[in-house]
């Protein structure tokens, strides 16, 4: 069976992306209006949203961000998955049941909808649009970062293609993902994540074992070359430290209630009832999955470290390392493709939220209404966004593929979790609060980000943003007298 890896690993991703066409040209029949398109027509069943909503949380991000950060941080990482049973319990707590009634009474396709209908304010959803165009492109380029990674990784091993780019990686990645993203929209991606979500559950177990045969001694020795290496590695704050550390655990566990390529697919279910179903699938799926984050990291870098192995020319190459070193030629066979199907299905998700923004969003919020045609202009801009997102990939091919993706999910965080996750719930909220929180939020983000400011014990930009958001938006409603809210809203908050 060694004796036919490379094919086994290339006829793997070679099907899987064929997969990709096919189901991309099947939904095109399926895609009839612009709800289609964005939201999947809000009428999926619970099995489909709970492997939704799990799998675009993992994705590239996950699954060659999270084993390279472990490879060079230590344990840091763990604080942003440690938190996430809780997290997914209070976004759902927080925002399902009345995400979900108001996409309904409103007739609405984005969530910068729900913050109009919300806070009756056209500001708020222009600012809302904005935030989540600017974070889709960080977390866009992260996903197209780590399937370029992989293709690399795959494709360099071979004697065709030995010396590829991660240029041309880039490109042929991009490629397939705009075709499947323009024809199937949101259809093809939900359907796509039921049958990915089901193998990065497998993937996410088999690896561990196969993790723990690497060493003799399985992880406890693995623990203790690290151990006697760098203590600090092995140790719970890992090498970041602890306030570095908790910031990223409060970020994560409060940000993912803002998450838009989430809190948009809890719209998208027939029947509130299931969330009773979605909730468990999405927190199973995810604790599952997440077990090849720390498992391939820690003994990646314990392989290096011990001189198994030769240091990694990138920290995001252990993933991509572990399975072509380690692993049974099958299984890595599977693990790649699950990996490409999580990636290329959370990447439609953010082309769809943002190619929502540019057609829908913003000339509503400007104009008064969306643009004409709005199927034909969203794959248009589908197309726009991914070469853009594609361009920010190429400036920043030397930031770890998680970096970045904490980047965008800071963005996402401190902008849309105060004014969903909170204003959904308070009714004092006010719109002058919701607009000046994301502007705040952008301002603080984007300024640590794009002059690199330094931030004291290793705090990530976005909990700093995230603290000055949710501080200023609570004030600021706090200091104004209470409006009345529209009917239909108030009633939906009272449930």
């Amino acid at each position: 069976m060694e004796a036919w890896r490379e094919e086994i690993l290339l006829g793997s991703v070679f099907t899987y992306m064929a997969l990709c066409v096919g189901i991309g040209i099947w939904a095109v029949g399926r895609t009839k209006s612009v709800g289609d398109f964005l939201v999947a027509g809000r009428n999926l069943g619970p099995l489909i949203v709970g492997m939704a909503v799990f799998s675009s949380t993992l994705s590239g991000f996950g699954f060659v961000g999270g084993p390279g950060l472990v490879y060079s941080l230590g344990l840091s990482s763990v604080w942003m998955i440690n938190i996430s049973a809780l997290g997914y319990a209070l976004g759902f707590f927080l925002v399902a049941k009345r995400i979900r009634m108001l996409a309904e009474l409103r007739d609405t396709v984005s969530l910068p909808d729900i913050v109009a209908a919300r806070y009756s304010s056209e500001t708020a959803r222009l600012l809302t649009g904005i935030a989540i165009l600017l974070g889709v492109l960080g977390y866009l380029a992260t996903q197209i970062l780590a399937m370029a990674t992989v293709l690399q990784s795959i494709l360099g091993g071979t004697e065709l293609f030995a010396g590829i780019g991660l240029i041309t990686c880039a490109a042929l990645s991009s490629a397939v993902l705009i075709f499947y993203s323009v024809t199937g929209g949101m259809i093809a991606g939900v359907y796509t994540d039921l049958v990915q979500g089901l193998v990065m559950i497998a993937a996410g177990v088999l690896v561990v074992f196969t993790a723990a045969t690497v060493f003799d001694g399985g992880f406890t020795e693995a623990s203790s070359i690290l151990l006697a290496d760098d203590p600090e590695s092995i140790m719970p704050y890992g090498t970041l430290g602890m306030l570095g550390c908790l910031a990223w655990f409060f970020l994560f566990g409060l940000g993912l209630a803002g998450q838009p390529h989430l809190v948009t697919k809890m719209m998208m279910n027939r029947r509130l009832t299931d969330n009773r179903v979605i909730l468990p699938l999405a927190i199973g799926g995810y604790a599952m999955a997440a077990l090849l984050w720390v498992s391939v990291g820690v003994v990646m870098r314990a392989a290096v470290v011990g001189g198994v192995e030769a240091p990694l020319g990138a920290p995001d190459d252990a993933a991509p390392a572990f399975l072509n070193l380690f692993a049974h030629p099958l299984l890595a066979g599977v693990v790649f493709a699950g990996l490409f199907a999580a990636i290329m299905s959370t990447g439609d998700s953010f082309l769809n939220i943002g190619a929502a923004a540019i057609i829908h969003d913003i000339p509503k919020a400007i104009r008064g209404r969306p643009i004409g045609n709005e199927l034909y202009w969203a794959r248009w801009a589908t197309i726009a966004l991914a070469l853009v997102a594609f361009g920010v990939a190429l400036l920043a091919n030397d930031r770890l593929v998680a970096l970045l993706g904490a980047f965008g999910w800071g963005t996402f965080a401190a902008a849309i979790f105060p004014v969903v996750a909170i204003g959904l719930n308070w009714k004092r909220a006010s719109a002058r609060a919701a607009i000046a929180a994301i502007s705040v939020s952008l301002i603080v983000n984007f300024g640590i980000e794009l002059f690199r400011l330094p931030t004291p014990y290793g705090v990530n930009g976005g909990y700093l943003a995230f603290l000055c958001s949710l501080i200023l938006f609570v004030g600021l409603s706090l200091a104004e007298r209470p409006k009345p809210l529209p009917k239909d809203v108030d009633a939906v908050m009272d449930l």
